[in-house]
């Protein structure tokens, strides 16, 4: 069991930054309780407990900025994509850091997992280094309420029955293989799928680039 007490002095500096992001936006009570509300997520299934504070603050700061796009407080809200699997440590990560890499600040992208697991897939992090995609600092994290129904698109990856459904979000459904236990070689296939479709889906969005998988990465242009 965590001891909230051994992390106090990081969360009340995590939460003087979240304040400054988004005191004009909210009260002060709701700071706080989606800072704290996110470190008790992570708390509660953590093994390593020294990152706790860094993880709730991004993820609080994550849920914020969903908030405040549902209530209409983002003045130029960008196309917002969820990227969801079971684990949360392999496809929907791959996919997560595709998005980014690619839609360079042009829309925003999450993602979450119905059963986080305790880390990111090695294998899924390896291969994407090799495309010269950094998704190391990711971490496996649950999808919340807010999140979900601020996405304009919901892409699935194999959370079944347990993945949301949320009425006027457009949802896809992705069939792509688990790369959970795979060696190295049996991810790669799996990474170049997710980065093709990733591609088309920013296409769908009206932002174009090149094939990330077919293109080294120091040569890609938006």
């Amino acid at each position: 069991m965590v001891d909230i007490a051994e992390h106090s002095d990081a969360l009340d500096r995590a939460e003087v930054r979240l304040r400054e992001e988004f005191a004009t936006m909210f009260e002060l009570e709701t700071i706080h309780r989606y800072l704290h509300t996110s470190y008790e997520d992570f708390a509660a299934r953590a093994t390593v407990t020294l990152y706790l504070p860094l993880l709730a603050e991004r993820f609080g700061r994550q849920r914020l900025q969903a908030l405040a796009k549902l209530e209409g407080k983002v003045a130029r809200p960008r196309p917002t994509v969820l990227f969801l699997c079971t684990h949360n440590a392999g496809r929907s990560q791959m996919a997560l850091g595709y998005f980014e890499e690619l839609a360079m600040g042009r829309a925003v992208a999450w993602s979450g997992g119905s059963v986080p697991s305790g880390q990111l897939n090695p294998a899924a992090v390896a291969v994407m280094a090799e495309v010269g995609v950094d998704i190391s600092r990711e971490y496996p994290k649950p999808w919340t309420d807010e999140i979900i129904r601020a996405a304009d698109v919901i892409v699935t990856m194999g959370c079944g029955d347990t993945c949301p459904l949320v009425p006027g979000v457009r949802y896809e459904e992705w069939i792509i293989d688990d790369p959970a236990g795979l060696e190295t070689e049996l991810v790669r296939p799996i990474r170049d799928d997710i980065g093709h479709r990733v591609t088309g889906l920013l296409a769908e969005l009206g932002i174009d680039v090149i094939d990330p998988v077919d293109t080294p990465p120091s040569s890609r242009t938006a």
